[in-house]
């Protein structure tokens, strides 16, 4: 066994493949390794707020069950791996509260199907990570458990829904972190935190046992638009968790996952999509899309600017009527009754209004275009092999819990935007199903971190995860805040 003082900053900054491979070797064992995280995290954790709930007993008993096989030589995919879970997946052992006041006290009988998986592949399960109230917004605040912060300034957010995931993440308080995503959820916080983070396939992993809906609402079919993926410190760390968790309900070994399209660099085929004038970005944004381009020209790959055949304007507008109906089901008469009124003042509250309003043949309607829509992307995969595009308008925001988020602004150099413009670059892979990666490339001249997305066909995460690869390869990949944590950028 090597001494502890190898768990340096270096090494908690490393992908959990390294953690993993040392682990193999016996360079420490399991438990050295939990109770070196531990000591991190109740030094680490209070300024974040990013982790809000552990059990470090049965974590300790699940790293001598790990020691018992690594020293076997008879491993699991994971063993030995510390994760936290986001905290809208249930876990036994651990309040699962999705951040809601009427949840404080909900203990799970069962584990969320996705944390199953990774517990029986020997991850050692200890930590929950904040979330917003029932995941419901792109910043990381409740009521029980108050506002995480940025790793990297600790005056901004790490973003939402999967803001401690992130920020645990970053700060190298868990190997890698299981997350959900139906509005960019998984992908804003990666790109606020500067980590990599996999929105999956719809339906490639499956949902059971989380929340939204409440644990008392039994689902027949998987929730529309919403899934379930990992955040990471490499890509190679995202394709490790998928292995693991990808695969239908009734699954009885690992699934299968389609192989990239391409196994050279330079045989890629990239869109590269930017629409200043529907959804503007920030120019550090833009700059870091652009540097990813050039990264990926400068591997091989053709990169030139093409779009699929459908106006952006109509996505956002699908896809928000979808959003904002999911968020009604099971709601209050009454409270449809008042969305359906506010009808006036915003691009954003007019769609909310409309969709209060939906019924079941303007439903259909919605579905016809979607439907057209996802042959449009399709047909465009026909002729590129992936999309490369901005993950969000901006750089991780300022804390603002003003309480109606139709008030909030998101501050660019150019002028302000709509809160909810947060949606537009994240709802092109969650209308169409399909897996997008956001990568990080290097920080601008603010200094904080920011990311790529990279959108492929369904079913391909692979794909997806292999151009995250090469850019990480090509421009440096993660890069940990420094500690103390940042005060201002």
């Amino acid at each position: 066994m090597s001494d502890l003082t190898g768990f340096d900053e270096a090494f908690f900054a490393a992908p959990a493949r390294v953690w993993r491979d040392a682990l193999r070797r016996r360079d420490f064992s399991a438990r050295e390794l939990f109770e070196a995280l531990w000591d991190r995290v109740l030094e680490r954790n209070p300024p974040l707020n990013a982790l809000i709930g552990w059990d470090e007993s049965s974590a300790l008993r699940a790293a001598d069950e790990s020691d018992k096989r690594l020293a076997r030589r008879d491993g699991l995919p994971l063993d030995g791996l510390p994760l936290s879970i986001k905290d809208s997946f249930a876990v036994t052992g651990m309040p699962t509260t999705c951040g809601a006041e009427e949840l404080a006290d909900y203990m799970p009988e069962e584990d969320a199907l996705a944390v199953a998986r990774l517990r029986a592949a020997g991850a050692v399960i200890f930590a929950k990570s904040n979330v917003p109230r029932m995941t419901g917004d792109f910043q990381t605040h409740n009521a029980l458990f108050g506002a995480t912060s940025n790793p990297w300034d600790l005056s901004r957010s790490p973003g939402g829904s999967s803001g401690g995931a992130a920020a645990a993440v970053a700060a190298g308080l868990t190997a890698f972190e299981l997350g959900s995503d139906l509005g960019g959820s998984i992908r804003w916080p990666a790109h606020g935190c500067g980590v990599f983070g996999l929105k999956t396939s719809w339906s490639q992993v499956p949902m059971l046992g989380h929340i939204p809906p409440l644990p008392s609402i039994k689902l027949k079919n998987p929730p529309d638009l919403g899934v379930a993926g990992p955040l990471a410190r490499s890509a190679g760390d995202l394709e490790l968790a998928l292995s693991v968790i990808a695969g239908p309900v009734n699954a009885s070994g690992p699934a299968f996952l389609a192989k990239p399209r391409r196994r050279r660099p330079g045989d890629w085929r990239v869109a590269l999509w930017l629409d200043p004038n529907f959804a503007p970005v920030d120019a550090e944004v833009e700059q870091g899309v652009l540097h990813a381009a050039d990264l990926l020209r400068e591997a091989g790959a053709r990169v030139e600017p093409a779009k699929p055949d459908f106006a952006f304007a109509e996505a956002v507008e699908i896809y928000a009527l979808l959003n904002f109906a999911i968020g009604f089901a099971g709601a209050a008469p009454e409270v449809k009754r008042r969305a359906a009124e506010q009808a006036g003042g915003s691009f954003w509250l007019a769609l909310r209004a409309r969709a209060a309003r939906m019924d079941a043949a303007a439903y259909a309607q919605l579905m016809t275009r979607r439907g057209a829509m996802k042959q449009a992307f399709a047909d465009f995969f026909q002729r590129h092999d992936a999309i490369l595009c901005p993950p969000a308008p901006c750089l991780a925001i300022a804390h603002d819990l003003t309480p109606d988020p139709f008030e909030r602004r998101l501050a660019l150099r150019s002028g302000d935007l709509a809160y909810h413009d947060l949606l537009k670059w994240a709802c092109l892979a969650a209308l169409a199903h399909l897996p997008a990666v956001v990568a990080p490339v290097a920080p601008g001249p603010s200094g904080l971190p920011r990311g790529v997305q990279i959108i492929c066909p369904y079913d391909e995460d692979r794909s997806a995860l292999a151009l995250a690869a090469v850019i990480e390869e090509a421009g440096g990949g993660f890069r940990p805040p420094p500690f103390p944590f940042g005060t201002g950028a």
